[in-house]
């Protein structure tokens, strides 16, 4: 199974490829869909949506697991979020292609088994999982991949 996880933003989405065989994950890909704060906000989301669609072409997942808050510190960086997460989920839906929400607090849970997990302890279990020689440095990377491994885990799960 090809899981593709998505970490949303409107200026950057992270983005994590991965394979699963029984119990075993192994990477793909990973990186970030970064858009020009330049640009008007729909062109911002046509970048992503035109990103994700070559990603989808080019790996051809069989899932898709998709970072969900719900709690923002922040209302404006509440919107953009959300309107990115808008794009993947319609993506996805274009492409016939399964979504699972995963929240910040279970992946941390599953990845590091802590909920409250801060960054630099998500990209070293993410790399660990994922038998790296190194640690992702992007946080967005390495959150998408732990949405990935999350995904992957709660498919087989639920």
């Amino acid at each position: 199974m090809i899981i593709l996880g998505l970490d949303p933003g409107t200026a950057t989405t992270g983005y994590g490829i991965i394979r699963k065989e029984n119990q075993k994950f192994t990477l793909i890909d990973f990186g970030c869909i970064c858009t020009q704060t330049d640009k008007s906000a729909g062109q911002r989301l046509r970048e992503i949506n035109c990103e994700l669609e070559k990603l989808i072409k080019k790996h051809k997942p069989d899932l898709i697991s998709v970072e969900t808050v719900y709690f923002f510190k922040n209302l404006k960086t509440a919107m953009p979020v959300s309107q990115a997460r808008g794009v993947i989920l319609f993506t996805a839906a274009k492409k016939n292609i399964p979504v699972c929400d995963i929240t910040p607090l279970q992946m941390k849970m599953a990845v590091v088994g802590y909920g409250r997990a801060d960054k630099k302890q998500v990209q070293k279990m993410v790399g660990n999982i994922l038998e790296l020689d190194k640690p992702i440095k992007s946080d967005d990377a390495a959150d998408a991949l732990g949405i990935a491994i999350c995904g992957g885990l709660k498919f087989y799960t639920s």
